[in-house]
């Protein structure tokens, strides 16, 4: 199947968008299916670091899952996996500088791998939520981060 791939342009700074997108406990402020994250590595941010989450999956189901980050390429690209669970997402964002670095253009990459139970779920439920909640996502990240601070 198809990578599911949303693009939105935000007036900030990349090294701004890049570090509101990769503080991991930051993901319920901007994705909506997302509940809770947390750091489960103690030190600084890199590839291997691993997180939990969270998330809303369907109408009334709430997964924990364990993420981990695979590319930490400040302020240029991330990418993380879920390793555990019959769905297991693959992310990879970047960000681009636009207006001689004063504005962002931010993609990100969603794609799926099912395991077991997984393969009913995937082409389901799954998918569908991520292609309706993706461009949401971005627009409530865009929403944040060019809101004036209180």
């Amino acid at each position: 199947m198809a990578v599911i791939r949303e693009s939105i342009d935000v007036d900030r700074r990349p090294e701004e968008v890049y570090a509101y997108v990769t503080d991991a406990p930051r993901m319920p402020e901007w994705q909506l299916s997302a509940v809770s994250a947390e750091w489960l590595d103690e030190g600084p941010v890199g590839v291997g670091t691993r997180v939990r989450v969270r998330r809303h999956v369907g109408r009334d189901r709430i997964v924990p899952m364990t993420m981990e980050v695979t590319e930490y390429d400040p302020p240029h690209s991330w990418g993380m996996r879920t390793v555990d669970g019959p769905v297991r997402a693959r992310v990879h964002g970047e960000v681009e500088p636009l207006d001689d670095g004063r504005r962002s253009h931010v993609t990100i990459d969603v794609d799926f791998e099912s395991h077991g139970m997984g393969k009913v779920l995937v082409p389901l439920v799954v998918r569908a939520q991520a292609r309706r909640e993706l461009p949401r996502n971005e627009r409530l990240l865009k929403d944040r981060l060019e809101r004036p601070a209180a």
